[in-house]
């Protein structure tokens, strides 16, 4: 079992478009697409965490239709478009706000984590390695080298798991965590 991250698929909401509409005609073909990159990725044994904002704008019928569709074992830390519509739906652990977990890597060693749909400038566990991975802004934010943005935007559409994770945080082209304290944010 693998286990890997997403944020702000906005399923059935044609807001989004305004945003993704240059890679999509229309809210099926944009819905489509993220259906089949989530599934190409993940299998119906992996978890999958969702980090807020699955839906917005849509039936509840719908909801549970693209639900239903997703592979994986599926979690949901909550975003601000999540509305009872998407809380009711069968996540295999009632909706949190956030939550911080362990994951194994691959040399087994575990990765401390904190999920939460809004960006942190600190979060528990911050000091002593804990990574906070997030969704909400749509990779408008910076990752840093403890920091990402797991949101569809962020990751060409398709959820992302630790080794990436990993891999793109260690690259040089993050924005070193003293520059964020400092307050500067960038490089």
């Amino acid at each position: 079992m693998a286990v890997f991250f997403t944020a702000d698929t906005h399923f059935g909401d044609t807001h989004i478009l305004r945003h993704r509409g240059d890679r999509y005609a229309s809210i099926e073909a944009h819905d489509e697409a993220l259906i089949a990159r989530w599934n190409a990725v993940v299998s119906e044994a992996d978890e999958i965490w969702h980090l807020g904002d699955f839906t917005a704008h849509a039936d509840p019928a719908y909801c549970a239709a693209v639900f239903d569709r997703l592979n994986g074992i599926k979690r949901l830390v909550r975003g601000n478009h999540d509305s009872n519509r998407v809380l009711r739906l069968p996540w295999v652990d009632p909706p949190v706000e956030s939550v911080r977990i362990g994951v194994r890597d691959a040399e087994g060693r575990t990765e401390r984590l904190f999920l939460a749909h809004y960006a942190h400038r600190a979060w528990p566990g911050l000091w002593r390695g804990t990574r906070h991975l997030y969704g909400h802004t749509h990779a408008t934010l910076a990752d840093t080298t403890r920091s990402c943005d797991v949101g569809v935007d962020a990751w060409d559409d398709a959820p992302v798991g630790l080794a990436a994770l990993t891999a793109r945080q260690d690259a040089a082209t993050l924005v070193p965590e003293e520059l964020v304290r400092d307050g500067r944010g960038e490089a």
